[in-house]
């Protein structure tokens, strides 16, 4: 059906690392793969297998969950968009860590599920690369900053009283 790659982490691995929950979602527990250092897995990627025919109108969801935290969503594959590196911005661990002496520690997961495609966030990568455009044309260029820099320089050298306004 699937298989997912944490660069520089794993080698691949098939739907058969993660934990069937229902016939469309599975779970993997971090804590199983690399312990409680999961929110340095940065990023997976997420593939669909030959011969998986997912319909045209669903997708393979991805979702991440620190431990006692929501699920928070981070992309999805389709058939017209069959692999997807995804970005894991791990959210903040939740305020439900307290933990009885009987209780199973809490851990951090990562969910795959079948869904409507029509119910995701936009997976429009198009739309995404007008953005990093649009905010490429807002940097400011580097010898503005070089020139700023000197002069700030400057002033400083001759007036030393200038930098004590800057002092935390």
């Amino acid at each position: 059906m699937f298989g997912v790659v944490f660069p520089n982490r794993s080698f691949p691995m098939d739907i058969t690392s993660f934990s069937q929950i229902d016939t469309f979602h599975w779970i993997l527990d971090m804590n199983t793969f690399v312990g409680e250092a999961y929110d340095q897995v940065r990023e997976m990627c997420i593939f669909l297998l030959n011969g998986f025919q997912l319909p045209a109108d669903k997708a393979l969801a991805v979702y991440i969950q620190s431990p006692g935290s929501a699920f928070f969503f981070c992309g999805a594959v389709t058939v017209a968009r069959p692999s997807a590196v995804l970005a894991l911005p791990w959210p903040e661990p939740g305020g439900q860590l307290q933990l009885t002496a009987d209780a199973a520690p809490l851990s951090a997961k990562i969910g795959v599920s079948v869904e409507d495609l029509a119910t995701l966030p936009s997976l429009d990568v198009t739309a995404e690369k007008r953005i990093e455009r649009l905010a490429m044309k807002l940097v400011v260029p580097m010898d503005i900053l070089d020139r700023w820099f000197k002069k700030f320089q400057e002033r400083a050298k001759r007036d030393p009283e200038y930098l004590k306004g800057f002092a935390l």
